[in-house]
């Protein structure tokens, strides 16, 4: 059941100039960015064009093991992803990188994002004879790819071509046997940028925060639109898509995605998120004894409404770290309790307490009704919600799994008072439109709010499912 937004990708890649343990490298790499998909995980490695790679279910720590790691040997280049899947459910074959082999080639895929024309995409290709083995839109892209470097000179002139047809959301590493290259879509709505290795080699990453945990220095962003090459002669640009669009970074990078020691263009993550527990306090104060935030993504804007506040911030909630995506729920009674296996109240912080929650979203609103309750069972006296976030109230169509809007709590009650009730609250408000946009203070860019406005950046698909390549017949509406 959907209660919470999931992660969308993490991408990560190295090229360093000589042969090493480039695998070591992406597997910490890929540790930094677990936060971002807990699905699935994968490494492939060049050695001298020789490619490698090793990938399955799970977190990184259980996808790979030392034996798993060693068998994909050096190389001089790797690049990795884990996954929460958008387009394309589970299925083994939507594991990434995705790896093909062509008539000029190698090639190695990884992908965050959403393509807004996959079918479109996929449709084309079958026609012209392209068989697919996965479900996801990250094939098409690779088809893309292949089919515009038959007649061109270089792979980076490929992505360049295959980049005009290509629509939505996508921060990509691609990896050929000479190459590293970075591309990013024109309204760039994933983050990705680039840095230094310790040894003078190039890292790849979808957050800064994957480039300090390999002891790198972080160079920039990756401007909207650019195909950044990486040779052993060093970098090379291509811009021949910047400035197409307005850059519309998705606004919850800063809300919830990102890790809070990640700089998103030019702007901390963890200074955004106590930012938007300062506009909480100053659109939506109310007089309490104690500030707590839902771990994790909530600690920070809780700490910033506190600060704003005076009101004291106290520790609410001891989380488990040893439960992730995965945890197995097989009773009706234990999927009840998956909230409090997860999350334990400390009574002495709440205890006859007035106390202000803080938390970064409301989706159908069960998972927040249990967290109440757990609260209310310590013995607060008061709960005051508080959501760093304005409603949801549409889909993403670009890479984050927000429900469809018949299931959105927001959608089926208009009134706030009535969600407050719902999920048993004294008070409930959201973050306005208008703070959401200020969060990221140094960052130059506008942000894509669709899923709290329903309008979008780019044209969207009219009708789109998540799984809609791996439908049984019966529930086809081509069938």
């Amino acid at each position: 059941m959907f209660n919470s937004i999931h992660e969308e990708c993490g991408v990560f890649g190295v090229f360093e100039n000589k042969t090493t343990n480039v695998a070591q490298t992406t597997y910490l790499g890929l540790f930094a960015l677990q936060h971002r998909g807990q699905e699935s995980a994968g490494i492939a490695v060049c050695d001298d064009g020789i490619f490698r790679h090793y990938k399955g279910k799970g977190l990184v720590e259980n996808v790979f093991t030392k034996e798993s790691l060693d068998s994909l040997g050096k190389g001089n280049m790797a690049i990795g992803h884990v996954r929460y899947s958008t387009t394309g459910g589970d299925n083994p074959n939507n594991i990434q990188p995705l790896t093909v082999r062509h008539v000029k080639g190698n090639l190695a895929l990884a992908h965050n994002g959403n393509l807004t024309n996959a079918d479109e995409l996929r449709k084309s290709f079958e026609m012209n004879g392209a068989i697919f083995h996965a479900t996801s839109d990250t094939e098409s892209i690779a088809y893309a790819i292949v089919r515009e470097r038959i007649n061109s000179s270089s792979i980076e002139e490929a992505i360049n071509h295959a980049m005009s047809d290509i629509k939505g959301a996508y921060s990509c590493i691609a990896m050929s046997a000479t190459k590293l290259i970075a591309f990013r879509d024109p309204n760039g709505f994933r983050p990705l940028c680039i840095g230094y290795t310790a040894d003078n080699g190039y890292v790849v990453a979808s957050e800064s925060c994957a480039i300090d945990s390999i002891g790198g220095k972080f160079i920039r962003d990756i401007l909207p639109g650019e195909i950044v090459v990486i040779t052993k002669d060093g970098i090379t640009s291509i811009k021949d898509h910047c400035n197409e669009a307005p850059h519309k970074l998705c606004v919850f990078e800063f809300i919830y995605f990102a890790r809070p020691d990640s700089v998103i263009e030019g702007s901390s993550v963890h200074h955004a998120r106590i930012t938007a527990g300062k506009y909480l306090y100053e659109e939506s104060g109310v007089d309490a004894d104690v500030v707590i935030g839902v771990p994790d993504s909530g600690l920070d804007a809780a700490l910033g409404y506190s600060q704003a506040s005076g009101i004291p911030y106290g520790i609410g909630f001891l989380k488990n770290k040893y439960i992730g995506r995965s945890f197995i729920k097989p009773s009706q009674a234990q999927r009840e309790n998956a909230v409090r296996i997860k999350l334990n109240v400390i009574k002495e912080t709440v205890e006859g307490k007035r106390v202000i929650l803080i938390d970064d979203s409301i989706v159908r609103g069960t998972t927040s009704k249990r967290i109440v309750k757990l609260i209310r069972e310590a013995g607060a006296k008061e709960v005051h919600m508080r959501i760093s976030a304005p409603p949801f109230i549409s889909q993403c169509y670009f890479g984050t799994d927000v429900d469809s809007k018949e299931n959105l709590i927001a959608c089926k009650y208009d009134n706030v008072s009535d969600i407050a009730k719902i999920i048993g609250v004294d008070s409930l408000a959201y973050l306005s439109l208008d703070a959401a946009h200020k969060l990221a203070t140094n960052s130059k860019c506008d942000f894509c709010d669709g899923c709290f406005t329903g309008k979008y950046p780019v044209e969207v698909p009219t009708n789109i499912e998540k799984n809609k390549f791996e439908q049984k017949i019966s529930e086809s509406k081509n069938n």
